[in-house]
């Protein structure tokens, strides 16, 4: 089995190499990645003008685009018999209404759309300590041990979320919690900058967003 890995964190961010990591338990896995972060980019691609792609090795690709642009030229030209995309992983979580700005997410999505199975995988961050990425790998080599053995329909993928605590830690499948995110900003000379909480968002009883927050490894299938 081939699969492609893929982030918006960029090809050098420590979430893509423990994900590759793990993959590499799992399959014979090539690096699809941006060359920049496009954090919050959404499903944004290009389709004006060239997208340079700089081969680092016969597994890895550096991509001057998108992370939807990864998982397109991916798919098509670059590991066009990979059966999977996993994104991730990225530091931040990607929770409720999340999934529509982020690039991460955008990846997969993009995946599902070409026909590819796709896991979008994040870590929830308490910014209040550092995150420690092989206990990621521990958690995030069970949840693939779970998805990559299934056969997703036409049109579904995966967005799965690593909760920030120490520990065992439970597995749910649950709902994309449909809630608004909290907006704020303040101003600043001519401009106004974003101030929202993440954790002061609104919370849904057993969607994601409530289950990840109370340390829950949170699986939510989501349908394009």
């Amino acid at each position: 089995m081939k699969l492609v890995v893929t982030n918006d964190d960029g090809i050098d961010a420590p979430g893509l190499a423990s994900l590759l990591e793990v993959a590499e338990r799992f399959a014979e896995v090539y690096v699809v990645a941006p060359a920049e972060e496009h954090s919050a980019g959404g499903h944004r691609v290009t389709v004006k003008g060239a997208i340079r792609v700089d081969q680092l090795s016969r597994t890895r690709f550096r991509v001057h685009g998108t992370p939807a642009d990864c998982a397109r030229l991916a798919l098509t030209e670059l590991v066009p018999d990979a059966q999977w995309l996993l994104a991730g992983i990225n530091e931040g979580g990607n929770l409720g209404a999340d999934v529509y700005m982020s690039g991460t997410v955008a990846a997969a999505r993009e995946a599902a759309l070409l026909g590819a199975g796709a896991v979008a995988l994040s870590h929830y961050v308490k910014r209040t300590s550092p995150l420690d990425w092989s206990l990621a790998e521990s958690r995030t080599e069970t949840v693939l041990a779970r998805l990559l053995a299934q056969n997703p329909a036409a049109g579904e993928y995966w967005n799965v979320n690593l909760p920030h605590v120490p520990g065992e830690v439970a597995w749910q499948e649950c709902l994309l919690d449909p809630s608004p995110m909290h907006v704020g900003y303040r101003r600043e000379g001519d401009g106004y900058v974003y101030s929202g909480s993440y954790q002061g968002r609104p919370r849904l009883a057993g969607a994601d967003v409530e289950a990840c927050f109370g340390g829950a490894i949170t699986v939510t299938r989501l349908r394009l």
